[in-house]
């Protein structure tokens, strides 16, 4: 295993001098041994004459091949992907390790100029199969299957012709790349950087997020406090972060002619915008059922006149501080996957013993948790900053669920295993569904119980009510960039403006507040990502109930809709199971799911 030098740093300190137990690091010798490794100098030379092999071989030439010769060129594509992919994933997954090393920050962006380089020559090839005939290219899928498989990747490019750009200007946004990356790095540097002293105690964003689930009330307070100060001294670089993506997106809209700021993230994540727009307004109509309800509830077991933003995710006051070791994180989540199919726990088991999980927090590691699927000849990795709590027993079954889908969907090949994001979070979020009915199930008391129902429904009104306001900010702020620059004030209002909605009248909010939008990455890295949180909440809920409804013969079709990777619009999915996403009603299953857990908790007030 190739040790990676961090800086002096116990994670174990996180968790109040409690041991978590041996937490893993990335094994990344699967991709490569080292950044000097001669295998990695032998891909990025071949990536190099290959790239330019395919631009000499196919440019000006596709609407001449027959079906044979679109297939291999289509494979030739693939093999590129694949290569591209591989040192790319290297690079990345080194950087986020440990973010603050110049020399990784260096070895990521060459990596990506080089790449981006070699591959501008193939910028011609999705322009070029969007001009070619309808009748022709449906004439050569009818004539060999091993092509008419790659349909759904041609449907999803095609897609884009409406908004296609000249050949050279293609080729030009192509090279301009790396410039929004750059903007991105920035953040995450920015973001990883920071330090917070809360109790004369040092700490990095996640050890400072995580005292906002402690029970002592004043320690939450003081860290919400800190991170308001740290962000407030930080707010001008987030600022100019965030008013640059925004406009370079607007410009690249405008020259495409795409009607909303929305229209790019539906298109790639496969997905109708009346389908988006039905689960936004479903959510949004349900806020008082849901957060406004349960907030009320939390307030008064907490014993409280007015609830303070850093009562949000607060223990309750039943509840005993617990510290999960990483063994029995792991044991816990391997028995519900096992439970449900010993296919799920087979896939699951090398995540943990061949260093596919990197789990402990270190100082200048990325903040967040994430599964990266990499090639589909390799395996995904699993990031995690691990702090013991039972919310991040949850955050590893929900990127184990990740990690089992991508390993799935790999069958599918290079172009069509990855899956939209709006299906990507359906295994992720069933893990944890998983997980948590197992936990509910040897529940000891109504007490513990009741504990665990809160947890629960706390995280998915942070799955669903959260993200849907996350996404509302984003339009609004997406659509005021567009009037002009954005100061740090403009930004903190619109921040301001979904917040109070989206958690309703039990709340208070402390000066400061209004910059929390400072850290969430999605809005930087992944513009309007975060309703495929809620798809995917809403999704598996319908799905759980199918499963509790009907259990015979579940597990292979669920294993079916996991291996077709992005092979199947979600319509075609979903239709094995009876459900439809297109449906309006669809939405409200899912969130009378959640309506439900909070009928019992009032239950339990009597």
């Amino acid at each position: 295993m190739i040790r990676v030098r961090q800086p002096a740093h116990d994670a174990n300190a996180n968790a109040k001098g409690k041991d978590l137990g041996d937490l893993p690091e990335w094994d990344l010798s699967d991709l490569y041994s080292a950044p000097d490794a001669p295998e990695l100098k032998r891909d990025m030379d071949w990536l190099e004459r290959e790239c330019a092999a395919f631009a000499a071989d196919y440019e000006g030439k596709l609407a001449d091949l027959d079906a044979e010769g679109l297939l291999k060129c289509i494979h030739r594509d693939e093999a590129i992907s694949n290569i591209a992919g591989r040192i790319m994933s290297y690079a990345g997954l080194r950087y986020y390790q440990l973010t603050t090393d110049a020399a990784r920050t260096k070895f990521l962006s060459d990596a990506q100029e080089k790449i981006t380089t070699y591959t501008t020559p193939l910028v011609f090839f999705t322009l070029e199969l969007n001009k070619l005939d309808e009748d022709h290219l449906a004439g050569l899928l009818a004539e060999n299957a091993d092509l008419a498989r790659y349909k759904p990747v041609l449907d999803r490019i095609r897609a884009m012709k409406p908004y296609q750009l000249s050949d050279e200007m293609e080729k030009f946004l192509h090279d301009m790349g790396v410039v929004g990356d750059a903007w991105e790095r920035l953040f995450d540097e920015t973001i990883a950087g920071l330090t917070f002293e809360v109790d004369g105690e040092e700490l990095g964003i996640e050890g400072t997020l995580n005292l906002l689930t402690e029970q002592d009330r004043d320690k939450r307070e003081a860290a919400s406090r800190e991170l308001a100060r740290v962000f407030g001294e930080n707010i001008r670089t987030f600022s100019r972060v965030h008013n640059t993506s925004a406009k370079e997106k607007e410009v690249m809209d405008r020259w495409r002619g795409m009607p909303t700021a929305q229209t790019g993230r539906h298109l790639s994540n496969d997905v109708e915008p009346e389908v988006v727009e039905a689960l936004r307004d479903a959510v949004v109509a349900a806020y008082p059922k849901l957060s406004h309800r349960y907030y009320e509830l939390k307030r008064k077991w907490l014993g409280l006149d007015r609830m303070q933003v850093w009562d949000r995710n607060a223990p309750l006051p039943m509840e005993t501080t617990k510290i999960v070791g990483w063994s029995d994180a792991r044991d816990t989540v391997m028995n519900a996957y096992a439970e449900f199919d010993p296919r799920m726990g087979d896939l699951a088991q090398p995540f943990f013993d061949k260093g596919w999980i990197d789990a402990g927090v270190k100082q200048g590691k990325a903040p967040g948790a994430f599964a990266h699927p990499t090639v589909t000849n390799v395996h995904p990795y699993v990031m995690l900053n691990y702090l013991g709590k039972p919310r991040d027993v949850m955050t590893l079954a929900h990127e184990l669920g990740h990690g089992v889908h991508q390993v799935l969907a790999a069958e599918q090949g290079e172009l069509l295993s990855s899956t939209p994001l709006t299906l990507a979070e359906t295994a992720s979020v069933f893990g944890e569904m998983l997980t948590f009915r197992r936990m509910l199930a040897g529940a000891k008391d109504k007490a513990e119980r009741k504990v665990m129902l809160a947890g629960k429904v706390e995280d998915m009104i942070n799955t669903v009510v959260r993200q849907i306001a996350f996404y509302d900010f984003e339009c609004k702020l997406h659509a005021a960039r567009r009037e002009g620059e954005l100061t740090p004030e403009d930004i903190n209002a619109l921040w301001m403006s979904v917040q109070a909605e989206s958690l309703g009248p039990a709340f208070d909010f402390m000066d400061g507040y209004e910059t929390f939008w400072c850290y969430v990455p999605h809005f930087v890295h992944s513009p309007f990502y975060v309703y495929a949180y809620a798809f995917g909440d809403g999704l598996v809920n319908a799905l759980y109930a199918v499963y509790e409804e009907n259990p015979e013969g579940f597990q292979d079709k669920y294993f079916d809709m996991l291996k077709a990777g992005g092979s199947k619009h979600h319509s075609d999915l979903l239709k094995p199971f009876g459900l439809d996403a297109s449906d309006p009603k669809f939405w409200d299953k899912g969130l009378d799911m959640i309506s439900g857990m909070i009928d019992e908790l009032e239950a339990m007030e009597d």
